[in-house]
């Protein structure tokens, strides 16, 4: 069975058979999650700090394999008022750490008809590289407004001056390779950075707010119209978060204060009962969360389409 459309010329590619993009509308806001794929990484990164034991029954209860699955990366687009706000850029390309299937951010973008020069903002929830890469592909610069704003934590900028990967635990290589991309971002982009202390309003109801945690500078972008709200956290919340807030991830520079953190931001979204979406949950991760006595309860959303 052929599921492609047949109707389309023959020279034509086929359309993606997943879809990669998710609207959702924020009061007057149109806030748009679009997948620039998934990194394969090795199990231990979600909790080095549990006991491999009660790790391993977390995974076989949610169906996933023991030592290596696909994690979910992506990024939001948000438009409101005259402002076109891109939060985060995803991966990019690194042939060397073999991540193949991530950087499709920004086909992905030009698929959804989205204009790089049309963007007006771009806010980093932090400098790991499957955050600000994307902007680093070759030629991706000369397509965006000479005058882009791009809003990161100042605490973020003087971090990776000389970044401390003490308490992380990550594959081979990927050290290396993040304080590269850090480095280069920040040389290729400098002049159009605008470092904020703890909390900045980008657009009308679009605020972005330093967490901490995850990196010394890492923030939260909340989305707030007509009584509607939508949190994307970023790296706070991965898909153990909820019933296990406290288990490290490999990826936390401050794996303690990061667990703080994330129990505090899914405290409060669960007591607004606003949206949650976060990058390296399942896609189009758009859900809500609950309390379920000392963790948390995650409820995706209903697909509505």
């Amino acid at each position: 069975m052929n599921l492609h459309n047949t109707s389309s010329p023959a020279t034509s590619k086929p359309e993606e058979l997943v879809p990669s993009r998710y609207a959702v509308r924020i009061g007057e806001i149109d806030v748009l999650v679009v997948s620039d794929g998934v990194l394969p990484l090795p199990t231990t990164m979600l909790a080095h700090n549990a006991d491999p034991a009660v790790r391993a029954a977390w995974l076989d209860g949610m169906f996933l394999p023991p030592d290596a699955f696909d994690w979910a990366l992506n990024a939001v687009m948000v438009r409101s008022g005259d402002k076109t706000i891109l939060i985060d850029a995803g991966l990019g390309s690194d042939p060397d750490l073999h991540l193949p299937r991530a950087g499709q951010l920004i086909k992905r973008l030009e698929a959804a008809g989205i204009d790089l020069a049309s963007v007006t903002d771009l806010v980093l929830t932090h400098m790991h590289m499957d955050h600000v890469g994307g902007l680093l592909v070759d030629g991706v610069k000369q397509r965006l407004r000479k005058d882009l704003r791009i809003h990161v934590a100042a605490a973020e900028l003087k971090f990776w001056e000389a970044p401390d990967f003490t308490h992380t635990n990550m594959p081979q290589g990927f050290p290396d390779a993040l304080r590269a991309a850090a480095k280069r971002f920040a040389k290729e982009y400098g002049s159009q950075i605008r470092p904020f202390v703890d909390e900045h309003e980008v657009a009308p109801g679009v605020v972005v707010r330093r967490t901490g945690g995850h990196t010394p500078g890492h923030s939260v972008v909340r989305v707030a119209s007509g009584g509607d709200a939508l949190t994307f956290a970023g790296d706070a919340v991965f898909a153990v978060g909820f019933e296990q807030p406290e288990w490290h991830n490999g990826f936390e520079h401050d794996p303690e204060e990061a667990a703080r953190v994330r129990i505090r931001l899914l405290r409060e979204i669960a007591k607004t009962g606003e949206l949650l979406v976060a990058t390296h949950m399942p896609f189009p991760s758009v859900g809500h969360v609950a309390v379920a006595g000392d963790a948390f309860r995650w409820m995706p959303v209903f697909w509505d389409y």
